[in-house]
């Protein structure tokens, strides 16, 4: 977590059309779901179609249960935007040409076509990968997809920390404090100003 920076709305549009390849989609889907979710990357790697796909349709809600949360103390529902649903659309459609939609398939798969998840290391590449290719620059990894989203509804909710730590599932306010630490530039603007 530290030392990862949320990304700015520009770079997020970059990011999402700079996948490109035979894993376009899931990746774009992996890491759209990232930042419209917060969700860390381990818990959306656990994410299997049973999770994101009722009845044929796309859930309004998605839910990671209890075992792949940090410290598993609880499981944790987020709702969809649209975006992360177009996108997350796009990737099922093509893992469904693939014959893959049992229920307890990984939604983000490896390549290796044995039902086995994207490890965090190959996900930490392809994002990576596509920071680069979009020009986004300093400190970004896995982590910056929760960052991105924790920035995002901090500036929502105008800087209540409270909904802030709800919306990230956070048990402790100092946690997330420390996710909106990067705020730090609106404090040394007041300083400069006085």
């Amino acid at each position: 977590m530290k030392g990862c920076r949320p990304l700015t709305a520009e770079e997020t549009d970059a990011v999402t059309a700079a996948f490109t390849g035979p894993n376009a989609r899931r990746d774009r889907a992996l890491f759209v779901l990232g930042f419209a979710t917060g969700f860390r990357v381990s818990e959306l790697l656990s994410l299997r179609l049973a999770d994101v796909v009722e009845a044929g349709e796309i859930v309004d809600r998605v839910s990671v249960r209890r075992r792949h949360m940090k410290r598993r103390v609880e499981g944790r529902s987020v709702a969809l935007n649209p975006k992360a649903k177009e996108a997350l659309a796009a990737w099922l459609r093509e893992l469904h040409d693939r014959g893959y939609m049992a229920g307890d398939d990984y939604v983000f798969q490896s390549r290796k076509g044995d039902n086995a998840p994207l490890t965090r290391v190959q996900a930490y590449r392809v994002l990576k990968a596509a920071y680069a290719a979009a020009g986004a620059r300093g400190k970004t990894g896995t982590h910056s997809m929760r960052k991105t989203f924790a920035a995002r509804v901090y500036d929502y909710v105008d800087g209540d920390l409270v909904k802030t730590q709800r919306a990230l599932g956070h048990r402790n306010i100092n946690s997330t404090v420390s996710y909106v630490s990067f705020a730090d530039a609106d404090v040394d603007a007041a300083v400069m100003a006085i």
